[in-house]
């Protein structure tokens, strides 16, 4: 599927206007569809989220967004993923899965630049952390921190064609980009991330985030057991509170050769 557009434009300049072609970043609607199996032995299809995201990698963006909502403890739970049609995915869940979907009436409607919006109530935005930050021995060296925003750069293909699109990256300890993920939502970019990866915890890498750090980002960040994120942006009070209570090292306003730590000060050699 298509991830950006062509689009023709008036470009305005002091002195002179131009008709010239830009390239946008699409968004549009998924809607995530859970098959599970009931106690009376019955296997029903529930419309769980519609999420606003960039199309593209929609798998891994319903198995991220699963497991960081609690859904599925592991990527095993879940049996198969059906791409129905271009906007409507079907996640096949294992039939011991408890799945209460009467419990899930949270209207899962989320936009591209909040995924909590649609929460039902305040308590529902805390969620349990199976894999504790805490117990990971990651640590990097800050000469690898500088380096970082650029290497993202580099490799946010979708970012140099619109500058409209967000992005999360996974580094390991020596400075290296192991994955890259992009979507015009922030915390799409997150599900997709962590959906991408088939084993639990994410110990031995941190994560990098193209934006501010939201409260939202780091508790998907710290169910994964990832031990340190960093963001070129600012972190809210209640993103460096949960981070410090998760045990997760927490940097903010990583460019220009600088950055604030908020929490986690063994995690930086």
């Amino acid at each position: 599927m298509k991830s950006v557009i062509n689009k023709k434009i008036s470009r305005h300049l002091a002195d002179s206007n131009q008709d010239v072609e830009d390239v946008l970043t699409i968004e549009e609607p998924l809607e995530i569809r859970v098959k599970y199996h009931t106690q009376h032995g019955i296997h029903r299809i529930m419309s769980l989220a519609v999420t606003m995201r960039t199309p593209g990698e929609d798998e891994f963006l319903a198995r991220g967004f699963l497991f960081t909502e609690s859904i599925i403890a592991s990527q095993s739970d879940i049996v198969q993923v059906d791409q129905l049609e271009d906007n409507i995915i079907l996640v096949t869940l294992q039939d011991r899965i408890q799945f209460d979907a009467q419990k899930l009436q949270r209207n899962f409607y989320t936009t591209s630049s909040c995924g909590v919006c649609g929460k039902a109530s305040i308590e529902s935005i805390h969620s349990d952390t199976i894999y504790l930050p805490w117990s990971s021995k990651f640590t990097i060296n800050k000469a690898h921190l500088y380096k970082l925003p650029e290497r993202l750069r580099q490799q946010q293909a979708q970012f140099s064609q619109t500058g409209g699109i967000h992005a999360c990256a996974l580094i390991d300890s020596s400075g290296n980009i192991v994955l890259v993920k992009e979507d015009v939502g922030r915390h799409n970019a997150m599900d997709k991330l962590i959906g991408a990866n088939e084993k639990y915890p994410i110990a031995d890498c941190m994560v990098l985030v193209s934006g501010r750090a939201s409260f939202e980002l780091v508790q998907k960040a710290s169910k994964a057991g990832i031990p340190l994120m960093a963001a070129i942006g600012a972190p809210s009070s209640l993103a460096v509170q949960l981070a410090e209570e998760q045990g997760m090292g927490l940097v903010g306003f990583l460019r220009n050769n600088s950055f604030n730590l908020y929490t986690g000060q063994d995690r930086i050699i």
